[in-house]
């Protein structure tokens, strides 16, 4: 299950948990969500992941349970914020991450010949040229 490591777990092995806390989609979308407002009812997280109450509810459970999001029940609605403001640091640098690596592979691409061209030139020649004979 994911749980934390032991206290005196490596540092490299904490950070790696944090991460597995991560590493959905829709988790992720649910950071998004809480980022952009101070809190937000569950509800308004299901009509913003486009997820049933019942996965929803999974994958706050994870969040929760890896400390990233704090849960406030009011009456019959649950409001949901971010635990801590770095969430929504790691989110914005991760962004800013991905643009920069798109950005390098968008130039490295550009440097290469596309195979498309190198692949009609080849089919065109091996056209022309006579067949083995047996």
């Amino acid at each position: 299950m994911d749980r934390f490591p032991a206290a005196d777990a490596p540092l490299y092995e904490v950070k790696a948990n944090l991460f597995k806390g991560l590493s959905h989609p829709v988790r992720i979308r649910v950071l998004e969500l809480l980022a952009d407002s101070a809190e937000v009812t569950v509800t308004e997280l299901m009509r913003g992941t486009h997820q049933e109450a019942s996965n929803l509810s999974q994958h706050l459970a994870v969040l929760r349970r890896h400390n990233l999001v704090l849960a406030e029940r009011r009456g019959v609605q649950v409001f949901y914020r971010l635990a801590y403001p770095q969430v929504a640091d790691l989110l914005t640098v991760a962004r800013s991450l991905l643009q920069q690596l798109l950005h390098t592979t968008t130039q490295q691409l550009a440097g290469v010949s596309p195979p498309a061209a190198e692949s009609a030139s080849t089919t065109a020649g091996a056209a022309t040229e006579p067949a083995p004979s047996r």
